[in-house]
């Protein structure tokens, strides 16, 4: 039996994060330099956008690109900037054609005029579509995000638009780049490491997490659902007993 038809439909995660990682790992394995890993890893997104939308998620969030990533070498940077540019305008037919949107996450600021051009004209193209919402996350980091959003929260008390006393999990929530996604309900992250690395560390507050040792280019649709499987074999409880959840899914 195909592992896609074991997926029960009817509890299948809403918004799936996953932090993709092994990609200079899986080049050096190959005696490749990491460039390689990274334009192979490309393979992996394409399967596993396809693999989120058989499943039947609505929200998928990818993380591309973090903050700390532009410590990395300038050519390696450049290099990366340049290939997500380059798939993303390979792949903007079958987004369309897939009824995915497309979006980005993270400090807009900190990229080029020429990549926030080519990125904004797919948003553009897919903000009408509602099967998928796929979101890269790309010169993103958690804390910076949350720093952000309290400025801004800060700056609207000051302006007397809001009090502190409205101030909630929902303010907070609608001044984070993520305001039109639901909590994150699934965390992928590849490579064997296990650690969460700075992302979206308020909307994983009661995500599922799934650590696999597959590098990112080796990850497959395979891989993917087999992550949905064992969250389907968990018993999310939000701070409520096993009993209490029992006993609400049988009213």
């Amino acid at each position: 039996m195909d592992l896609l038809d074991q997926i029960n439909k009817e509890n299948v995660p809403y918004h799936v994060a996953i932090i993709m990682d092994g990609n200079g790992r899986w080049a050096k394995l190959k005696g490749k330099p990491r460039v390689f890993g990274h334009k192979n890893g490309v393979k992996s997104v394409r399967e596993t956008i396809k693999a989120a939308g058989n499943a039947g998620v609505k929200a998928l969030t990818l993380y591309a690109f973090s903050t700390e990533n532009w410590n990395r070498p300038k050519a390696e940077v450049k290099t990366l900037m340049a290939l997500f540019l380059t798939s993303l305008k390979s792949e903007v037919k079958e987004l369309i054609k897939n009824n995915i949107k497309f979006q980005i996450i993270g400090d807009q600021e900190s990229l080029t005029k020429s990549v926030l051009k080519g990125l904004n004209k797919v948003i553009e193209q897919t903000k009408n579509n509602d099967a998928l919402t796929l979101t890269i996350a790309l010169s993103y980091g958690s804390r910076e995000e949350i720093v952000n959003s309290f400025k801004n929260i800060s700056k609207k008390i000051v302006n007397k638009e809001l009090s502190i006393e409205e101030i909630d999990e929902n303010i907070i929530n609608n001044h984070l780049y993520t305001f039109t996604l639901p909590d994150v309900d699934l965390m992928i992250r590849t490579s064997g490491e296990k650690r969460i690395s700075n992302f979206l560390l308020w909307q994983i507050a009661y995500a599922e997490l799934h650590f696999t040792n597959v590098l990112w280019p080796d990850f497959t649709k395979n891989d993917f659902y087999n992550a949905i499987l064992e969250y389907q074999n968990r018993e999310r409880r939000f701070g409520k007993t096993g009993e209490q959840i029992k006993t609400t899914n049988e009213i």
